[in-house]
Order: structure tokens, then sequence, then C-alpha cells
């Protein structure tokens, strides 16, 4: 008998993945999407509904076997931070309460290496960690470490995965790393931060979704983490790939929170997303590097070269039309 799993960000970067992903490994998806959202792909079930509204989709998972939740919203603009906490948090913990309900037997929840730290005394970060909830840096990033609270405290066996920064094709909104991606390729990329990240191919990250429904401990975090690149070298790679001159120096810090503070009053005036976020330049400053080591030995994860996955984001994003 075919498996069924209730897939919520069908839509999404790392939720549509996960979908080709499940269909590919034969199980049957019935896909949430928002109304008047973007499809998910070709075979998914189409499910009209919102994580905000939870209760509604009780019987809609009661055929599945599993969840997996990918949806999130993510932004830097000031004006969605409310509705981030009401679609990352609170949103998690109703679906959660709605898949117990349709007797769910496991759930995946995605959330982000971000509710862990950076690198501590030049080690990578590791699952042990736990970023500080007061005064954290970032309002998203506390939305994501609430929303793992919640889901430990859920009564579904929950896994919990923490992807780094997933790249790759179909990244259509695209995410703050694909705005990245694409900065470089239209040479906005003039200099860059003493930080660095981590960057992991989406269609790894999305196999290990699907491994960590049967491979998984519930209540635990596992890091899908590719490689540790300091922004330097990242511009540098991406100059190339884009074919444009590589960023010339090293923006002093003072500077660059200068002029995303003057973004931020912007964007709080507009409603629109800042060009220069304000959180992304105080984690900028910060080595935001992982270990994934758990999850190789637990869920098999062997995340393929981030080369390779840069190069088709790029590919993806100049036949799309993005640069």
């Amino acid at each position: 008998m075919t498996e069924t799993v209730f897939l919520t960000g069908s839509s999404g970067f790392v939720g549509g993945h996960v979908a080709r992903e499940l269909l590919r490994r034969g199980y049957e998806v019935r896909g949430l999407v928002r109304n008047g959202s973007r499809r998910p792909p070709d075979g998914v079930k189409p499910v009209i509904g919102d994580v905000r509204s939870a209760g509604l989709l009780v019987e809609q998972m009661r055929p599945c076997r599993f969840l997996i939740h990918c949806a999130a919203l993510y932004s830097f603009a000031p004006g969605h931070r409310r509705e981030m906490w009401r679609t990352n948090v609170t949103g998690t913990a109703s679906l959660l309460e709605a898949a117990r309900l349709a007797g769910i037997e496991r759930a995946v929840v995605t959330s982000s290496s971000a509710t862990v730290g950076p690198a501590h005394d030049g080690r990578p970060a590791t699952e042990a960690s736990w970023s500080p909830q007061t005064g954290f840096e970032s309002h998203y990033h506390e939305s994501k470490l609430a929303q793992e609270r919640a889901a430990l405290a859920a009564q579904v066996p929950t896994v919990i995965l923490l992807p780094t920064a997933p790249i790759g094709p179909e990244d259509r909104r695209p995410t703050p790393t694909g705005r990245m991606i694409i900065d470089a390729m239209r040479g906005r990329l003039v200099g860059w931060l003493r930080g660095g990240l981590n960057l992991v191919p989406v269609k790894d990250v999305a196999k290990a979704h699907i491994d960590a429904l049967t491979a998984g401990r519930p209540n635990e975090r596992y890091l899908l983490a590719g490689e540790n690149m300091s922004l330097r070298r990242l511009f540098e790679q991406l100059a190339t790939l884009s074919g444009r001159p590589p960023p010339r120096f090293e923006v002093p810090y003072p500077l660059a929170l200068a002029l995303a503070a003057v973004d931020e009053a912007r964007c709080r005036l507009t409603g629109r997303e800042p060009r220069i976020p304000l959180e992304g330049v105080r984690m900028g400053r910060e080595l935001m590097y992982a270990s994934a080591e758990k999850a190789r030995v637990e869920l098999g994860f062997e995340p393929g070269p981030v080369q390779a996955a840069l190069e088709a984001a790029v590919d993806w994003f100049r036949r799309n039309g993005y640069a």
C-alpha cells in the first residue's frame, strides 16, 4: 500500500524539492498551498489551507501516515514580524496538534541552523548548542528557535531538521541566499563582511527530509550542513560563475551597520523588504559554521559538492530571467 505524506510549503523552495523527492520514492503527497499561491509540483494533490488555521486541516491529514512541515515566513521586512511569529511559531504548534488529532504517526519539522548559533572557539556549531533567545539579533531566527521549542513540546513524535543555507535551482521567491546570488550576477556585491556561512545543496536537504521519516529519532535535532565558507570566498566564487569582477575590499562593520539602519528606517515607512537587511549585516560578522556529523551517522546524510549547486543556481536564475 502506498504511504501518504502531508507536506506544507509544497510550492516553496525547499518544500518543492521535498515534494519531488517524495514522489520519486513512491509516496503519495498532499501538498498544503495557500489560496492564490503557486501550484505545487506536478503529481502533488493540492490542499488549499493555511497553517494559521490548522484546525481545518485535520480531515485532510487523516489519510496520511507522515507530516513534513516546510512552510515558513522568511522575511527581513519590519512589517512582517508579527505575521512571521503567527506563521512560524503558533502555526507550527497548531499544525502539530492537528496532526495528533488526525493520527499522524511521525512529523518532520524544518527549522534553521541559526538556532544553534555561530561557531565557538573555532569549532563549527553542533546540535548541542542553542542560540540565546533573549536579545537574538534576527527576528526570523528567533521565531525558528521558538518553533523548535513548540515542536519539542508536541504530542506527535517529531524530528527537527536544521538546514544551513540551501542553494540550487527552483529558488523562485527567492530566498535571502538566492538574492545574494542574484546580486552577484548583477554585479552588486562590491565588498564583503568578515563572517562566513555554511552552504548545502537543496536537493540533499530534500533527501534528508524523507530519510528522517524513518531513520530520525523523535525529539532530536539534525543539522543539515554542507561546506563552511567565508563570505569573501563565496563572493569571489559567485563573481567567477557570473562573469563579474570579484569584490575588492572588506566592508567595515560599522559602515555596513549604519547603511542597514538607514535602510531599515526606510522599510518601516514603506513596508518593503530591505536591500541591506539589518539582521543580515549583524549575522554577516559571525562565522555561521556548522557540522553535519550527527546527520551523517544517523540519517546517512552525504551532501554533494557546493560548487555544483552554486553553478546550478546561477544557471537557473539566468535561464529564468532573474539576472
